[in-house]
């Protein structure tokens, strides 16, 4: 079994949702007493907040690349970023380590792509919306990405950050969730993506017409894959 390197914090809910799902997978895979070999470099979530509403996107890739450096040093033979928004810098901390990244743009893309569709879209941060660097890394293999209306995107924003990280669960924000996913199927796209670990704690497949593809639960497989394969 190889050691899953692991750079949480991004939120810590989201961290607890990969480190619970990584060893439940092991388990059923295995069987017994089995349970993952993971290393977790876990980061200030306020801190690298901060910095990316300041767009000091610089001192967001130092944080990160530090913590990924140490999930190295640690053994991890390969590194996963607990986050969507925060793969803005995938790149820089793949080039300060020397193990593999398993980019959850491309995870999620060939998910996608092995369900037949060819249209989706991403729900996430307001910022992972209306920025490209995850929509162009999906687009990138040949799939068409689109994303909420402009108007929705503080709601959404507010439903990951004031209740979502924090493990509040409200059946209107689904309501208002599954009302967005409604519309983007009207408009064309033929899959959704929950591109915010927390936002699988609000939306099931059973909330949506369309397939639902959750990034963490898919990036959890990913690496079961590679970690047992």
């Amino acid at each position: 079994m190889q050691t899953i390197g692991l750079v949480g914090g991004m939120s810590w809910e989201s961290s607890a949702a990969y480190y619970e799902a990584l060893n439940r997978g092991v388990e059923e895979r295995l069987g017994g007493l089995h349970s993952a070999k993971t290393v977790l470099a876990s980061v200030d979530f306020a801190e690298v907040t901060a910095l990316q509403e300041d767009e000091d996107w610089d001192g967001v890739a130092a944080i990160l690349r530090s913590a990924a450096e140490s999930v190295e040093r640690a053994g991890a033979d390969f590194l996963m970023l607990c986050t969507t928004t925060f793969h803005r810098v995938a790149e820089q901390v793949q080039d300060a380590v020397s193990i593999p990244l398993l980019h959850l743009g491309d995870v999620v893309a060939e998910a996608c792509k092995a369900e037949g569709v060819e249209s989706v879209a991403l729900l996430g941060t307001r910022f992972a919306m209306s920025r490209t660097f995850f929509t162009d890394r999906i687009a990138g293999h040949g799939l068409g990405v689109l994303v909420p209306d402009a108007a929705h995107h503080d709601e959404l924003n507010r439903i990951i950050y004031d209740e979502l990280v924090h493990g509040k669960v409200v059946d209107d924000s689904r309501r208002a969730v599954v009302g967005m996913i409604s519309e983007l199927w009207d408009a064309g796209a033929g899959g959704v993506i929950l591109g915010c670990s927390e936002l699988e704690l609000l939306i099931r497949q059973a909330d949506s017409e369309i397939p639902v593809f959750p990034c963490t639960t898919l990036h959890v497989t990913a690496a079961l894959d590679r970690a047992l394969g």
